[in-house]
Parts: structure tokens; C-alpha cells; sequence
């Protein structure tokens, strides 16, 4: 039997910084009843507070829920007083820098730098530095079109594992690419769930649609948990009904 149901965020459980639905606001909300649960993401803190707990219903067993922001790379979860942050892996003032000025190199060589963006491509988040190839504000339908085969991404990948082979680069989202220590993704998030809550990798289920090779779910993979691929949130829901059924 699982003890722990631990998620990707964008793709998974909701379209692309999209908020959930309330038909997955509701199954999230059951599974907390029967189980604990974890999202693990590329997001920071504030996307995890847009697109999902705010869309909860009202005596959703928060307590249950532990929320690892960029890549593993943070961990919180819900006190008595509220939303509390476990630990944060953050990069210095020159590591950021040196993965900053190294993103645009390889985007550029790449060929791939787009005509058109929405907001900021590069987003500082302490402890991961993310590219998004149309901007963080992106619409979600270019952002489908964009690079749906990650065929764009691999090549800027390939690319920036020469210019900064330190650091560990994972393919996110619909146009992301994620930079963390190496070491430092979601198998490393598995392994702090593992610490932290005493559950053993065996106990757990990963739920995510991106892990293929290169993906930024497959190195959850990598950590022996039982896996589960899923094409998008509409077919997570119904993997979900089955695990609530399974579980109860």
C-alpha cells in the first residue's frame, strides 16, 4: 500500500501556470483524506499558493500536503500557524551570474530565441534560475506550440551542459528549462519526503508528464518509487479516482 502520492505541478496537475479545476480541487482535496501527499515543481512558492491551495475547499487536511518549490529545492509544510519553509538550497550572487550570462549564450547559439515574449524570460528563484523561452506570462496556447516535442529544449540543453557542466539542467513545463546545484531535483525531493516524513521510497507513487529521458520528472524515476506517466490533468483525475479507490 502507498503512503505517499507525490505530484509534478505544471502538466499534471494543471495546465501551465494555470490554476487547478474544481473537479481536481475536489479529487486533491479526497486524496488528502486517505493519504499524504506532495507536489514537487519547477514553480516557487507563490505559484504552489496560485495554482493550488488557494483552490481547495475549505477543510482540505493541509497538515497531509507537503510542497517542494523548485525541484526539491525548498520544502514546506503546513504548521499549526500556518505555511512553514523546511529548507531552501540557494545559489550565490556569482553562481547566479555565471548561469544567467550562460542561458542567454545558449539560447542564442541555439537559434531558438523567440520573436515574440510575454514578460521576463529568465526568473530568479533563489535556489533554481528558470528559463522560460516566451516570457513568464506567456499565453498557454503558444506555449503548446512552442517546442511540444522538447526538440528546441534539447538542443539549448546540450549547449548549456558544456557552458556550465556544475549545474544540473532539467526540461520543464511547456517552454521551461530549470538550473539547479547539482544533485539538487525531484529525485533529491523524493529522498528529503523520505527523511522528513519517514516514508520509504517504496511507499511512494510519482505522478508526472515528463518522464521520459531528460525530462524534469525522470529523476524521480531514477530513485526506484513506482511511477506513473500521465498525458495531461484530465487523465491525472482519473488516476487519482483509482489510487482514492485503491487506498480506501
Amino acid at each position: 500500500m502507498k503512503k505517499l502520492i507525490v505530484f509534478d505541478l505544471d502538466g499534471t496537475l494543471a495546465e501551465s501556470k494555470a490554476p487547478i479545476d474544481k473537479e481536481m480541487a475536489q479529487l486533491f482535496s479526497a486524496l488528502l483524506d486517505v493519504a499524504k501527499v506532495a507536489i514537487i515543481s519547477g514553480g516557487d512558492w507563490p505559484q504552489f499558493e496560485k495554482q493550488v491551495i488557494a483552490h481547495l475547499p475549505k477543510g482540505t487536511k493541509l497538515s497531509r500536503l507537503s510542497i517542494l518549490p523548485t525541484c526539491g529545492t525548498k520544502f514546506y509544510k503546513y504548521k499549526s500557524s500556518g505555511w512553514k519553509k523546511i529548507y531552501s538550497e540557494d545559489f550565490t550572487v556569482d553562481e547566479k551570474k555565471k548561469i544567467i550570462d550562460s542561458l542567454n549564450q545558449a539560447v542564442e547559439k541555439s537559434g531558438f530565441k523567440a520573436d515574440k515574449t510575454w514578460g521576463d524570460q529568465i526568473e530568479d528563484r533563489e535556489s533554481q534560475i528558470t528559463f522560460s523561452a516566451l516570457g513568464q506570462k506567456a499565453p498557454l496556447e503558444p506555449k503548446k506550440a512552442w517546442d511540444p516535442d522538447f526538440k528546441k529544449r534539447k538542443k539549448i540543453k546540450v549547449i548549456l551542459d558544456k557552458l556550465i557542466p556544475e549545474f544540473a539542467v532539467h526540461l520543464g513545463g511547456a517552454t521551461s528549462i530549470d538550473i539547479t546545484k547539482p544533485g539538487i531535483d525531484k529525485a533529491y525531493g523524493m529522498y528529503k519526503l523520505r527523511d522528513t516524513l519517514k516514508i520509504t521510497i517504496k511507499q511512494m507513487l510519482f505522478m508526472g508528464d515528463a518522464l521520459f529521458d531528460g525530462g524534469n520528472d525522470q529523476p524521480a524515476r531514477t530513485t526506484g518509487a513506482d511511477c506513473i506517466q500521465v498525458r495531461d490533468p484530465q487523465e491525472t483525475k482519473r488516476v487519482i479516482e483509482g489510487v482514492i479507490a485503491c487506498l480506501k
